[in-house]
């Protein structure tokens, strides 16, 4: 993935849905600790090119495959590019941060989104 500071973070978002269809990287103002939640107020406009946000000057290719943690990808946006990021898995109709498996890979979370989600009724 090609990180320059023309490209727009839904770009960035797009080649990385492409890869892993039942994940997606959100992007925020300020990082987050391991295990915690990133704010949804602190949430940057997708529309916002990498140049406007980024806190690290560095354009670059960022290698991304499956066996890859997600606590590294999100690791390797903050030291490569000074971008915050945080990983979001879908479950059923809705997004979930990932914040109690960033030890999972991708495929990992890719695989456990595919998983349909039931709720059973118990009225």
């Amino acid at each position: 993935m090609n990180i320059l500071d023309s490209k727009k973070i839904t770009e960035i978002q797009q080649e990385f849905n492409t890869k892993f269809n039942n994940l997606k990287i959100e992007f925020y103002t300020s990082g987050h600790e391991e295990g915690e939640g990133s704010k949804d107020s602190e949430r940057i406009n997708p529309n916002e090119t990498i140049g406007n946000v980024r806190q690290i000057q560095k354009t670059g290719d960022l290698s991304i495959n499956g066996h890859l943690k997600v606590s590294t990808l999100e690791q390797r946006f903050l030291e490569d590019y000074g971008l915050n990021v945080q990983v979001f898995r879908r479950s059923g109709s809705i997004w979930l941060q990932t914040t109690s498996t960033d030890s999972w890979t991708l495929t990992e979370q890719n695989e456990h989104g595919k998983t349909p989600f039931y709720t059973t009724d118990s009225e």
